[in-house]
């Protein structure tokens, strides 16, 4: 699952202008934060697809247990090195909470898609995230939109109603259009895990906040388990999503257990990259390149499956991508005139 790019752009930038012009060190810095991201979303663009090969004969919060518990162990090793278990202490547990349950919310319910949908489209649906933060963040954070940034909103909004498909019948779509929806409701829920990350701001180190989240992953893996484990509720069920779902746990075939090593690999991977790549560089350096992501996905759902995205997938890949990037640097334009306000005020 992709994790598009959206952080406090503006604190970043003034932060950043009301300093030193960058150094060296700070550009090399910023360079070590591009290559941490870059690795992150590759490793994101293989995890996607590995859940998708995997879809057909293991059930969902198998594949997420097998990972997260995994990943944990990786982690763990990282954070001896960044400081021990003292740093897990945090001041605001329940934060962690519901940002872990939001982000399992996100990424299962993008998971199911996966079982259906081609990498490509549920990529781009859920580049529609940038666009739900930006239009939460007025009610939320009581930000100021204007009329640029809210023109874009509304047409990457057009993009991702015009891979819906609103003109096609139920004979000719093919797949179910609440199957459709779900990388739409994946990028909400995203959006309003990193609002609650800017509203309430988190200060952890980058393994710690991966094992919080792996930990999440774990807990709402077995609850499934408990409840759903036995395949009851899948039996009968033509649903491909539903099945993947709730479908038996079984054990993995011997081909396949490497396949669930390196899903655990790939969890630690993403959670740290991703997480040194914000502690290292600035949003604003850093955050264009997630955007990796949806090229790589049309290139493993053309290599790996022989998918070639229709005419309105394209289209509305087109729109949403144009429409965030141009929020996130209209956003990061504003940061700048901020910053040399708040510099000439101060000097």
């Amino acid at each position: 699952m992709i994790t598009p790019p959206y952080a406090n752009l503006r604190d970043s930038a003034v932060h950043r202008d009301m300093g030193r012009t960058m150094s060296g060190a700070d550009r090399n810095i910023a360079g070590l934060g591009i290559l941490f991201v870059l690795v992150g979303v590759f490793c994101i663009s293989i995890n996607d697809l590995l859940i998708k090969q995997l879809s057909g004969g293991y059930p969902l919060h198998e594949l997420v247990f097998v990972r997260s518990a995994i990943g944990i162990l990786f982690s763990l090793i990282i954070l001896q090195y960044e400081g021990g278990w003292s740093i897990l202490r945090t001041r605001h547990p329940w934060l962690h909470a519901m940002r872990g349950l939001l982000i399992v919310i996100a990424n299962m319910t993008f998971f199911v898609a996966l079982a259906v949908l081609p990498l490509a489209d549920a990529t781009a649906l859920f580049f529609a995230a940038p666009l739900f933060i930006t239009l939460l963040s007025i009610p939320i954070l009581g930000e100021k939109v204007g009329p640029l940034r809210m023109g874009a909103v509304v047409v990457g909004f057009i993009g991702v109603l015009v891979m819906q498909r609103p003109w096609a019948g139920s004979d000719t779509l093919e797949v179910n259009r609440i199957v459709l929806l779900l990388p739409v409701l994946s990028a909400l829920t995203y959006a309003l895990n990193q609002l609650l990350t800017r509203k309430l701001g988190v200060e952890s180190k980058a393994s710690a906040m991966a094992i919080y989240i792996q930990s999440t992953f774990i807990l709402v893996s077995v609850l499934f388990f408990v409840v759903a484990g036995d395949g009851r509720f899948a039996e009968g069920s033509t649903n491909p999503s539903v099945t993947f779902l709730l479908r038996a746990w079984v054990w993995p075939a011997p081909g396949d257990t490497w396949i669930f090593l390196g899903l655990g690999l790939n969890a630690a991977i993403i959670g740290y990259s991703l997480s040194q790549a914000y502690r290292l560089a600035d949003a604003a350096t850093v955050a264009p390149f997630e955007y990796v992501g949806l090229p790589l996905a049309v290139f493993w759902g053309f290599v790996v499956f022989g998918d070639i995205p229709l005419w309105e997938v394209w289209l509305g890949m087109a729109l949403i991508l144009g429409a965030g990037l141009f929020v996130f640097l209209r956003e990061r334009q504003k940061a700048q005139v901020l910053a040399r306000g708040k510099i000439k005020g101060r000097y």
